[in-house]
């Protein structure tokens, strides 16, 4: 225990230039561009270094989390709770991400499914872009590869590769694309 809080202040004495620079996670530009760099800082110090970004920039971040190499968090509008993991090569939006959550490799967590609006005329629009909030509940597993647009209630099984575009409900088992939940709490 006494040698991971000595890595930890190590990490944390590392990025806080790059957590300065980027106002604590109020400087878009600046967070983005120390997001991208500690993203593939390689093994167990690249993770270290990496949680120790997200705590000092997100809204809130634990320091008994992994954030996996090539993962990285698109927003400073995000939550990481406690023990939560976090696979390689993961596009993390404006999430709040609850207890005990294992995510696994090549997972997007969207800000939303509207992203990206059109004008009446067909062209993309950033004014009318709306950005989400989306929470993930404690406890959950969300499989490779899956794309999250909506809400998981806690205790939520994510199939791998399946895409979610609506709110999933707690203690489920989804899967598809769209994910339509096969096993629920209220059917035991």
């Amino acid at each position: 225990m006494a040698l991971k809080r000595i890595v930890r202040f190590v990490a944390m004495i590392a990025v806080f230039p790059g957590a300065l620079l980027a106002g604590f996670g109020r400087f878009e530009g600046p967070f983005e561009l120390f997001a991208h760099m500690v993203a593939f800082a390689p093994g167990l110090p690249g993770s270290y270094l990496r949680v120790a970004y997200y705590a000092m920039t997100l809204r809130s971040c634990s320091l008994e989390c992994h954030i996996g190499l090539g993962s990285f968090f698109a927003h400073s509008q995000a939550s990481v709770g406690h023990r939560v993991y976090i696979g390689p090569l993961c596009v993390l939006g404006k999430t709040d991400i609850g207890d005990r959550t294992h995510i696994a490799s090549g997972v997007q967590l969207l800000s939303g499914s509207r992203q990206h609006a059109r004008t009446k005329d067909g062209r993309i629009e950033e004014a009318e872009s709306v950005l989400e909030l989306i929470p993930i509940g404690a406890d959950c597993w969300i499989g490779a590869g899956a794309i999250v647009m909506a809400e998981i209630g806690e205790g939520t099984t994510i199939g791998a590769g399946s895409v979610v575009t609506r709110p999933i409900p707690p203690r489920s088992v989804a899967v598809g694309s769209p994910a339509k939940v096969i096993k629920s709490a209220t059917e035991g």
